[in-house]
């Protein structure tokens, strides 16, 4: 079973379009993780929903504790995905499931909403995790249960960055980086809400920072 394992912020309804992608079958389980205080009334019976403290990493590893699946796709609440990349995730599942050596999956990344310039943001993400080896949770992070198990899933104490500071963990245990076909689509919510040129220039700084952070044992 492939358990796909959704962490919605408070009040974050994009979850219901996200949904609408994802099939219903035996061999794909939902897992829907409301912050703490959301109400579960209007999800899915066909949804495993629960809530959890509130902050992504938390919710994370809530829904990590909660599902069936050997294998596990984490994917944020405004994240879409279309018939190809469900079907490389399946893939991915089916050959784990083989014997298949763990490694760390993710997609190329695109914006389903947001200003033109976007589609320079999603060259620079898709450019950092080929080349430098960092691509981030918004790309729908793949792998076996047991991989997520033996980082000890996603740090809290990180604050914005957990997914970063999670890849950090997987590449200093050796663990494989593997890109699927497909890609995964995300909301440009905050570059509308904040300006393009300044959120650009806000992920940029934080990312370079917390890698050398990172680089230096350092989770703060």
């Amino acid at each position: 079973m492939l358990s796909i394992v959704i962490p919605a912020g408070p009040g974050d309804r994009d979850w219901a379009a996200l949904l609408d992608d994802l099939p219903l079958g035996d061999d794909i389980e939902r897992v829907l993780v409301l912050a703490e205080g959301d109400a579960l009334r209007g999800t899915p019976p066909s949804t495993r929903a629960l809530t959890a403290p509130t902050g992504r990493a938390r919710q994370i590893n809530a829904g990590l504790a909660a599902a069936h699946g050997a294998t596990v796709w984490v994917l944020h609440a405004d994240s879409r995905v279309d018939a190809e990349t469900l079907a490389a995730a399946r893939q991915a599942a089916a050959g784990f499931a083989r014997g298949d050596a763990p490694a760390l999956c993710w997609f190329d990344l695109a914006f389903h909403n947001g200003p033109a310039a976007m589609a320079i943001n999603a060259f620079g993400a898709n450019l950092r995790s080929r080349w430098f080896g960092m691509p981030f949770g918004d790309q729908g992070f793949l792998a076996p249960r047991t991989v997520f198990e033996s980082l000890g899933g996603f740090d809290p104490s990180v604050g914005r960055g957990e997914d970063h500071a999670f890849v950090h963990a997987a590449r200093r245990a050796g663990l494989p980086l593997r890109r699927l076909r497909g890609r995964v689509a995300t909301s440009a919510r905050r570059y509308v809400d904040h300006g393009w040129w300044r959120t650009t220039r806000e992920h940029l700084v934080l990312t370079w920072r917390q890698r050398r952070a990172f680089a230096r044992g350092a989770t703060a």
